[in-house]
């Protein structure tokens, strides 16, 4: 269980009475003026409004005793307001969300008796400071233009144990009422990962918008002190097929073959080969150095490569190489990435967009990209996908 570092000492609840007795004429004489029903009338019992003190992770709770509430604003110093809804007849009111760990806010309740006359009472409190801070990363990025194979994605510094309660503060919202659902699985860095994948690639010119509604939420493993929001759009209906097989790659846009390029695929037999099955594009990275015992093979290479298109955390790569030439179409024989000729590898890179799905097919390979290792959820069944949800 998460440990909060104790606050210093405050109430449980903080009770706020409140007068609610206006100034009236009292009548020149008779015994309505002497104390009689008028009189009485305003010596009505003030309304008792309690605003209760919550720790962090909990909703702020306010009532009323002799009257009604008519409104309450809960506001943290940076004027982030936490809204709610009233209960109980107006005699209760709960905010929506709930309060952040480290935060101060302050209370304005107004409330009504029975004959009608308000008054405003304020209060403030702190949260305590919490332990530990989860924080989180992005993809897409905010504004960007992505293929149609691109999930949102959600990569979470600290564990995640309280995945139920993490995934109702995630909302993805698109133009066009795309079905989707949230999966979790393990990144390949063995971090916590949530991704929304559609059911089936997007739609070009989906707008796309996620909003991480998860201050003040508990992780398990940290808590969340802000909120997320990012946005991107879909770009192109592109689709690259890789048959290692026939040691080949097509490019095709809106369903109309664009490119073909021979290539040359990982060595079969061990741990060279490559993988099958969709991967997507997950960055396109220019020239890079790369050494083959950072993704642990044996006979080591280091060297610059150029074109250099990511497909898995794992290593694989579409990529020139210029040194396979003679295989370029004739058989696999590289270290397990996707090899062209440095014409081909110039073209393709700049036509390939990020979020692009490689649909790649074979007989003799490592196995199919797991979920975590890139953007693998394109690997499992629609019902498969469902049932990654913390809420299936």
């Amino acid at each position: 269980m998460l440990r909060i570092r104790a606050p210093r000492p405050v109430l449980a609840a903080v009770a706020l009475t409140v007068s609610l007795t206006a100034c009236t004429a009292q009548a020149a004489s008779g015994p309505e003026g002497a104390g009689g029903p008028a009189a009485d009338a305003s010596k009505a019992p003030p309304a008792k409004v309690t605003v209760v003190e919550p720790a962090a992770g909990a909703p702020v709770t306010v009532t009323a005793t002799g009257g009604t509430i008519s409104e309450v604003k809960v506001v943290d110093a940076d004027g982030g307001a936490l809204a709610g809804r009233a209960a109980a007849g107006g005699t209760r009111w709960v905010s929506d969300r709930k309060a952040a760990p480290g935060t101060a806010y302050t209370v304005e309740v107004t409330s009504r008796t029975a004959d009608g006359k308000e008054s405003t009472t304020r209060s403030s409190f702190e949260t305590a400071e919490a332990d530990k801070v989860n924080k989180l990363t992005l993809a897409p990025g905010k504004n960007t233009t992505v293929g149609i194979a691109h999930p949102v994605s959600i990569v979470f510094d600290l564990p995640v144990t309280k995945k139920a309660d993490v995934e109702k503060q995630l909302k993805v919202t698109t133009s066009n009422a795309t079905e989707g659902s949230w999966g979790w699985v393990k990144d390949y860095s063995g971090r916590d990962r949530a991704d929304w994948r559609p059911r089936t690639y997007w739609k070009p010119g989906t707008k796309v918008t996620l909003e991480a509604d998860l201050n003040g939420t508990d992780s398990g493993g940290g808590w969340f002190v802000r909120d997320y929001r990012t946005g991107f759009t879909v770009g192109a209906a592109q689709v690259v097929k890789v048959d290692l097989d026939r040691h080949r790659l097509t490019l095709a846009k809106e369903g109309r073959t664009v490119r073909t390029i021979p290539v040359s695929g990982g060595t079969p037999g061990g741990d060279k080969r490559s993988w099958r099955g969709t991967a997507v594009l997950m960055a396109k990275e220019g020239t890079i150095n790369m050494n083959s015992e950072t993704v642990g093979l044996g006979d080591a290479y280091d060297k610059d490569v150029d074109y250099s298109m990511r497909l898995t955390w794992s290593g694989m790569y579409a990529h020139a190489a210029p040194w396979n030439a003679r295989y370029f179409g004739n058989a696999n024989m590289s270290s397990g990435c996707i090899g062209m000729s440095d014409a081909d590898a110039a073209s393709f890179y700049g036509a390939v967009n990020v979020g692009d799905p490689f649909e790649i097919t074979g007989k003799d390979t490592k196995g199919t990209v797991a979920e975590g290792n890139g953007y693998g959820a394109w690997n499992l069944s629609w019902e498969q996908w469902r049932k990654k949800s913390a809420l299936a």
